[in-house]
């Protein structure tokens, strides 16, 4: 099958990336052929590895804008996506496909379907959706149920649950997100045996609501009965954050077992940093982590690295496999307590967690998200 992937988000690396080198790679794997549909200004961060076409009309950012130009932009965006739609509607007419995936969608873009061609298209039209939050929900299931007499327009949500919020339709397909797994490097899962020092790591993109502070405070007052050592990585994309994050390394640089990295990282580099640790760290808390998969969870679960996380971060997984612990979000106190518990107990856990974790990245593995993507495209 020729499978066409529709991409116009452009990002400097991230999951994002990844996640479309998970369908590229996967797929090719299970015998498909792929090719990029983008915009005609569209900047790839990695090459791929497969066939560019470009769709007329350049990408319109946010970046930048905001108000009356951010409304405007707004609109300048949909009448875009309306034209690529067309595009991709007289290629899937003109045989150039098989099947096509939107792989980063919300109901917006559903919205805007029901009023394009594509919606008759004559081959399978995969939309990924990320998750769905309590808010969204209502709007993407209008939105659905709008194109419910449209069969070949296949919404998919990735999610942990059975329905959307006890909503569930025929039309709209529901799946479990995929792990992110080393690709670039030699790599072999942790072997079990105990090692003198364990390094936890803190990685990704830094924002506020990472509390990365709140958290270093209760870190460095911890009680620990074994070696631990704590990196923290964090890469930046506004001045205000970047300028954040160097005071807050300013601060603790010179506490003894902390090490900070201000760098992005991508590919093997990336990669290499991940599988250097025995552990990692996601203290973050926020709601949408309950209705939005974890890009650093499943990269924690494709490495098989135990996890320290608040318990707002994809509970299904965790009521499922034990890969470590949780903290009530929020509270700093049950943080600290869990962070004790998870260091000084982690040599007597470490055989449990392997074999959890062992189960979950088979459960989540790429390649089972691939061939539920292509059965999803074959029906």
């Amino acid at each position: 099958m020729w499978i066409a992937i529709f991409e116009n988000i452009m990002t400097p690396g991230g999951h994002e990336v990844d996640f479309d080198r998970i369908l590229v790679e996967e797929l090719r794997a299970l015998g498909h052929e792929v090719v990029f549909y983008v915009p005609e200004d569209f900047r790839f961060a990695m090459d791929y590895g497969v066939e560019v076409r470009r769709l007329p009309g350049e990408v319109v950012s946010y970046s930048g804008v905001t108000g009356l130009r951010k409304l405007y932009r707004t609109v300048q965006r949909e009448k875009r996506r309306m034209g690529w739609f067309r595009a991709l509607y007289e290629a899937a007419r003109a045989g150039e496909f098989d099947g096509l995936i939107v792989p980063t969608s919300t109901y917006r873009y559903l919205r805007a379907l029901s009023h394009s061609a594509l919606r008759r298209s004559p081959i399978p039209v995969l939309f990924i959706l990320h998750g769905i939050n309590p808010k969204e929900a209502p709007r993407f299931l209008k939105a659905a149920d709008r194109l419910a007499l449209f069969p070949q327009i296949r919404p998919t949500v990735l999610t942990l649950s059975d329905s959307i919020f006890g909503e569930r339709r025929a039309a709209t397909r529901l799946i479990p997100p995929p792990t992110f797994v080393p690709r670039d490097i030699d790599w072999e899962p942790a072997d079990g045996t105990e090692n003198d020092v364990l390094t936890i790591g803190f990685f990704g993109q830094y924002r506020r609501e990472k509390r990365l502070e709140d958290f270093l405070q209760v870190y460095v007052a911890g009680e620990y009965s074994r070696p631990v050592r704590l990196l923290v990585q964090g890469s930046t994309m506004h001045p205000e954050d970047a300028e954040d994050f160097e005071r807050i390394i300013a601060k603790y640089q010179g506490t003894a077992g902390i090490t900070f990295l201000h760098k992005g990282l991508i590919g093997a580099e990336w990669q290499e940093a991940i599988a250097g640790v025995d552990a990692l760290l996601l203290p973050y808390s926020a709601p949408r982590y309950r209705y939005h998969w974890g890009g650093m969870l499943f990269t924690a679960i494709g490495f098989q690295k135990p996890v320290i996380a608040s318990d707002d971060m994809n509970p299904e997984v965790f009521a499922a496999y034990e890969i470590g612990r949780l903290f009530a979000s929020g509270d700093m106190g049950a943080l600290k307590d869990c962070l004790e518990t998870f260091i000084n107990t982690y040599d007597v856990k470490r055989e449990t967690y392997a074999e959890s974790l062992r189960r979950a990245a088979e459960a989540y593995s790429p390649q089972a998200f691939a061939w539920r993507i292509a059965g999803i495209l074959s029906e």
